[in-house]
């Protein structure tokens, strides 16, 4: 049976009851790392469930970051640098991946506290996770302000990708499930991901066919 929660309601929850309550209520989101670096070569790894899609023509991520209110160590690393790395967390280390969210001091590199590996490339100074099975080398486009509540939009172009040629199928699609890829709801709970299969391109009156036969 459905209850409806209204706007005055939400108002009155606790503040971490609402923090949960409404993380929640946009489903399972992309569990990330964002691997960047200052400009005294300290890294920085930090937990994400914000990375979205924004464009394949140009290749294009975006990710939404809380503003200078606080030390917000990644989105300074960026600015500064003008690069990061997004890398997908799977489930043998989504408990490190967990833990790079506790706060840190800047001297220390979460890289380090959490036990992963940092990884470099040619291309980037920003280090990779060497134990992520799906890693993309990003550089900065822009960083915008969102009025509405006082965050920042990150929007980045990817220049190159590190991945686990098994989840690449023929037509360029990959199948996460292949990567133990896990996604995250709300705050703080994990989950595996389960295929129920591909569907072909939707067309007016036609059902749904699989791609799977």
């Amino acid at each position: 049976m459905l209850s409806r929660i209204d706007e005055t309601a939400m108002e009155r929850m606790a503040q971490r009851y609402r923090a949960h309550f409404v993380n929640s209520l946009s489903g399972y989101k992309s569990a990330n790392l964002i691997g960047s670096i200052n400009s005294q070569g300290l890294t920085n790894l930090a937990i994400v469930s914000s990375v979205f899609h924004l464009g394949a023509d140009p290749p294009l991520m975006g990710l939404i970051m809380r503003p200078h209110s606080a030390p917000r160590h990644s989105l300074e690393n960026i600015e500064a640098t003008g690069c990061f790395t997004i890398n997908q967390v799977h489930q043998s280390i989504h408990r490190q991946a967990h833990q790079s969210s506790a706060r840190y001091p800047r001297e220390e590199s979460e890289f380090d506290a959490v036990g992963l590996t940092p990884r470099f490339g040619e291309r980037l100074i920003a280090p990779y996770v060497a134990e992520s099975r799906l890693s993309m080398g990003m550089e900065l486009v822009r960083v915008r302000h969102l009025e509405e509540n006082d965050t920042l939009m990150v929007s980045a172009r990817i220049v190159e990708v590190w991945l686990d040629q098994a989840a690449l199928a023929e037509d360029g699609h990959l199948h996460l499930e292949h990567l133990d890829t896990v996604a995250v709801s709300g705050l703080d709970h994990y989950h595996r991901g389960e295929s129920l299969g591909r569907l072909a391109y939707a067309k007016p009156g036609q059902p749904p066919l699989s791609l799977d036969n």
